[in-house]
Order: structure tokens, then sequence, then C-alpha cells
């Protein structure tokens, strides 16, 4: 794949030392290590290797290797293309529905204090809400199973936390003996969703405060009082909170475009970069309260890479994760069932096809003839170092 003219590791770089001395006060070893990782990244800092085809024997060259972090622009695609390969043989022969789950704003300061708190309680409540109006006769009735994928960001790279869920239009029976299917037109109804998410969310807060396991810190420090506490938290209660549905769609290759377009991402692509000058960094982003419109945004260096930095997750954190019977603990024995009941009337599809738009190019494969590549060297940085600088092939470990 050809680079992109300019890239997030160009703006690192750029900014450089200047940077990082005027955001001690807020940067935390963890940013750092990102923005290290990200401007180290395919470069011979890391070292490099050569591949092999096992089929005509061509032989690559040099390869500098991939930082692999999860917040690194250029590491995203084959990670998420493996992701979807392993997912394909969960999607069920069913229509797909997608739905958003989105904190107001008046919780982002609260979040970015309490990262690790707040989006595994924003994980809980959105999926808890799902699987109780599901199991509700009065809707659907059923036991339903989903993916859900944790965003923090929105076009403009501000923080805006939000879970994208994609479901099994339908679920089990509550005595798993039939498959129950959704309405064409219509899942679970919105109003509904949003006010119990909402509770559920207030009601797992206010816990939290009381074990203590918040923190308050600068503007937010008036809120450990917890008379202050609970009146912001009547705040939260006066409109209802964002909660997107959409029509399920066909089947289970529209559900993989759909996971693929949302897992895997970062908070923004080296392909929406336009221009670098001047110490400005301008960028594409899309309006979608103008029929998502396409603009440009201009925003100092600075303020791009601290936007950025706003959206790193806490280490080990996941931000995919399965529920209802796509958990863990039921998906080996209630996937199989889903099949099952859904083959009475439907063939089950051998595999669908990862959809072409949304594949990057595989590494493994060979250009000349599609066969398997294999790594037959590996050279350390000291080791490139002593060559003559490699020709830069773009595929990367």
């Amino acid at each position: 794949m050809s680079r992109p003219p300019l890239e997030v590791a160009d703006i690192v770089r750029c900014a450089g030392q200047s940077f990082l001395e005027h955001s001690r006060r807020w940067m935390n070893w963890q940013h750092q290590k990102v923005l290290l990782a990200i401007t180290r990244c395919r470069t011979a800092a890391l070292g490099g290797h050569r591949d092999r085809c096992t089929g005509c024997g061509r032989t690559t060259a040099i390869s500098y290797n991939s930082c692999r972090n999860r917040h690194c622009p250029r590491c995203q695609g084959n990670a998420r293309l493996r992701w979807l390969q392993a997912r394909q043989r969960e999607l069920l022969p069913t229509r797909y529905v997608h739905a958003v789950f989105t904190l107001p704003r008046e919780l982002a300061p609260l979040a970015l204090q309490n990262k690790k708190v707040i989006y595994d309680l924003l994980f809980h409540a959105s999926a808890e809400t799902l699987l109780e109006i599901a199991h509700d006769p009065r809707h659907l009735g059923a036991e339903i199973g989903f993916f859900s994928v944790l965003h923090t960001w929105n076009q403009r790279l501000q923080h805006h936390p939000h879970v994208h869920c994609v479901l099994a239009a339908g679920g089990l029976a509550p005595d798993h003996s039939r498959w129950i299917s959704s309405r064409r037109s219509f899942f679970l109804p919105i109003k509904v969703l949003s006010r119990v998410f909402r509770g559920k969310f207030v009601a797992g807060l206010r816990s939290a405060f009381l074990t203590g396991t918040l923190q308050f810190h600068g503007r937010l420090l008036p809120l450990a009082e917890p008379r202050a506490f609970a009146a912001w938290l009547r705040v939260l209660f006066r409109y209802d909170w964002v909660v997107y549905s959409k029509r399920p769609f066909r089947g289970p290759e529209h559900a993989l475009r759909y996971l693929g377009a949302y897992t895997h991402r970062v908070a923004i692509s080296n392909s929406r970069l336009v221009a670098l000058a001047e110490n400005d960094v301008t960028f594409r982003w899309r309006d979608s309260a103008h029929g998502n419109k396409k603009r440009f945004m201009t925003l100092p260096v600075e303020e791009f890479l601290r936007r950025f930095l706003l959206h790193v997750l806490p280490k080990g954190f996941v931000r995919i994760r399965n529920f209802g019977f796509l958990a863990n603990r039921q998906r080996a024995t209630l996937l199989p069932l889903c099949f099952q009941l859904l083959g009475d009337s439907e063939s089950r599809p051998t595999s669908a096809p990862l959809p072409s738009t949304d594949q990057p190019r595989s590494l493994w494969n060979c250009p000349a003839c599609g066969g398997t590549m294999h790594v037959v060297e590996r050279l350390s940085a000291a080791q490139l170092l002593l060559r003559s600088p490699p020709e830069l092939e773009q595929g990367a470990a």
C-alpha cells in the first residue's frame, strides 16, 4: 500500500520536545509511550525482517517492523482483518442491528479523570439495558447476543464516549426451544432503551461514589462532597440520553461491513490528514448535523496532539467485548444452538466473505503469485544500522 502524504507520526515529530515540555502538567508515561511508539513505527528503530514466498520463492526487500500499539494509525489494518476473519464463523444467518449508546457531554470531564471506571460502566450499563429489554416479552422476549466496541471520540477529535453494538436481530426463546426474530422494521423501542440505560448508568455512578472508586481533581473537586454529587446526578435525569438504533439490515456480510467499520479504529486515521503547515494541522471531518457534509478543520499542532491523546485507553483495557449468547462463558454452548435453530428455516452459510472494499492487503500473501509469505530473516535495529539504508516496503509485521 502506498504511504499517505501526511501521518500522525509526522505531526508528533514536528511538535517534538516543545510539545512534551508544554504538556508535562497533564501527560503521563502512557501518553509518552504512545507517542514514542507512533514515531518509531515501521522505522529502523524497531528492527526489520525479510519474507519469502512458499510458492514461487520470491524474497522481499527488508520491511521495518510495526510498533503494534493499539493507538497507532498504521498498525490497525491487519489486527482488524484477523479479528474479522475470526468472527466470520460466529455470524448467524439472519439480519443484524447496529445500536449506539452515548454518554451526555456533562459526563465527559468525569470520564477523563476516571477512564476505566466510566468506560467499564458504559459497557455494562448499555449491555444490561439491551439484554433486559430484549428479554421482556412485551418487546422481544428472547436472549440476544452481540459485540460492543468502545469509541471515545467524535469527528473533530473531541471527547465523546460511546459504544457501538452489532446485534443479531432476534434471539433464543427463554426455554432455548426456538429462535425468535424481531420485526423487520423495528428491533427495540429507543425511548425505553434510553431511559433504562440512563437509570442503570446513574445507579452505577452512585455505587462507584459510595465505594470511593471515583476520583475528583481540579474543577471536579467540589463533587467529592456527597450532597454536591447527589445534586449533580439529579441534573442527568432532566433529559433523555442519546441512543441510536438502525433498522435491521441484511445478513452476515452486512454485519461484517459494520464490524469492519467500527473495530480497531483510532481517534483519527492518516487518510483524514490534509496538511501540516506553519505549526497547524488540517484534517477532514464529517458533519453529521448537516447531512454528513465533509468539512476541514485546522488546529495548532499542540492542540491536535492534545485531542489525540485524550483517547489513549487505560493499560489492559478491553475495548471490544461480547455479551449475551456470544459471551465467553456461553458462546461454546449457545452459539451452535442458534445455528441449529436458524438452520430449520435457513441454511447456514459456510463463511460470509469479507467485504473487498474493507480489506487491507494481506501481508502474508505474495504480490507475485498469491502464495503464503513467511519470515526468513529477522534483523535488530543495530543490525540495520550496519547495512546500507534498506528499501522500505510498506508491508510490516
